[in-house]
C-alpha cells in the first residue's frame, strides 16, 4: 500500500473513530449540561444555606467540602459532596459554559434592563453586568428544539420580585445564563432557566428558581430560604436544559487524544517499514 493511501486510509480511519466515540457520549449525555443535568444546585468552594430550603434534583459540592446547614434543606436528589458525581458535574458544566460563552450572539443587549422585554429564542449579549427589574417574557412560540442564551460578560442580579415569564416553551427548549463573573437573585425573585456562573450564585430570602438550576463553577452557592427545581410544568425533567447545542464529556477528549496518537505510532512505522523496503533491508514486522 502507498504511503498516501495508507495516510488517506487513517485519516477516514479517525473521522470513523471521531464520530464512534462521540455517538455514545452524545447518548449518555442528552443535553449540553451532561451530568450535571441532574443536579439543581452545585457548587465549587461551599455551599452554605440558613432556613428552610427546597431542592428538587441533586446537591453538589466539588472541589469544596463544606455543606453547612444541610439538615434544614428538603431534598428529592442525592447530596455528592466531593465525590466522583460531583467532580463529573462539575467538568460537564465547565464544558457547557465553554460552549455557550464561545457562541456567536444575534443580540446585543448592553445597557438595557431585562425588565419590560419580550424575546424570542437566540443568543443575547451583554458586555458588562446584566440587570432584571420586573418581568423578562421568554416567549418559545411553540418551537421545539431551540434555545435561550445570554452571555453576560459581568454579573447578573436580579431586583426584589423580579421574574422571568416562560411562553409556549417544552422539554426539548433550553434557557441558560452564561454568567462571567457572579449572579444575585434578589428577594422574592421567580427565576427560570439554568445559571452558570463562573465564580457565585448569591440568592436572597425567598428567591426561587423553579425551572432550572444554580451552577457555580469556582466559587459558592449561597441560600436563605430557596426554592430550587430542576423539573417544571411544560420543560419536563429536563428543567430547560435541552436545544440543539451540546457537548461531549471531558472524557471524549481523552479517548480521542489516546486514538490520535496511536494511530499516528502506526502510520510512522508503516511508513519506516516501505521506507526500508526500498533500500533492500529488512522490512520491520508491523503487529
Amino acid at each position: 500500500m502507498a504511503v498516501s493511501s495508507f495516510i488517506s486510509s487513517t485519516v477516514a480511519a479517525l473521522g470513523l473513530l471521531a464520530v464512534a466515540i462521540q455517538a455514545p457520549q452524545r447518548a449518555a449525555a442528552a443535553t449540553i449540561l451532561g451530568s450535571a443535568e441532574s443536579f439543581s444546585v452545585l457548587g465549587a468552594t461551599t455551599v452554605t444555606n440558613t432556613g428552610a430550603t427546597t431542592l428538587v434534583g441533586n446537591l453538589g459540592l466539588y472541589p469544596g467540602t463544606s455543606i453547612t446547614d444541610l439538615g434544614t434543606i428538603s431534598l428529592t436528589g442525592t447530596t455528592d459532596d466531593t465525590d466522583a458525581a460531583a467532580l463529573a458535574a462539575q467538568s460537564a458544566a465547565t464544558a457547557a459554559y465553554n460552549v455557550l460563552a464561545t457562541q456567536s450572539p444575534t443580540v446585543n443587549l448592553s445597557g438595557q434592563n431585562l425588565g419590560g422585554l419580550t424575546l424570542t429564542p437566540g443568543f443575547y449579549n451583554y458586555n458588562g453586568s446584566a440587570q432584571l427589574t420586573g418581568t423578562l417574557v421568554l416567549n418559545f412560540a411553540g418551537l421545539s428544539n431551540t434555545e435561550f442564551v445570554f452571555q453576560i460578560a459581568s454579573m447578573l442580579t436580579t431586583a426584589s420580585a423580579s421574574a422571568i415569564t416562560v411562553e409556549g416553551g417544552n422539554s426539548t427548549d433550553g434557557i441558560f445564563f452564561d454568567v462571567g463573573s457572579s449572579a444575585t437573585l434578589g428577594s422574592g425573585t421567580v427565576f427560570a432557566g439554568n445559571i452558570l456562573a463562573e465564580t457565585s450564585i448569591s440568592f436572597d430570602s425567598t428567591a426561587e428558581i423553579l425551572c432550572g438550576r444554580a451552577i457555580a463553577l469556582t466559587g459558592a452557592v449561597t441560600m436563605i430560604g430557596n426554592t430550587v427545581t430542576n423539573t417544571c410544568a411544560g420543560a419536563g425533567a429536563g428543567g430547560y436544559s435541552g436545544g440543539p447545542l451540546s457537548a461531549p464529556e471531558p472524557a471524549t477528549f481523552a479517548i480521542l487524544g489516546s486514538a490520535l496518537v496511536g494511530l499516528f505510532g502506526f502510520a510512522m512505522r508503516r511508513r519506516q517499514g516501505q521506507a526500508a523496503l526500498y533500500r533492500g533491508t529488512p522490512v520491520p514486522r508491523v503487529s
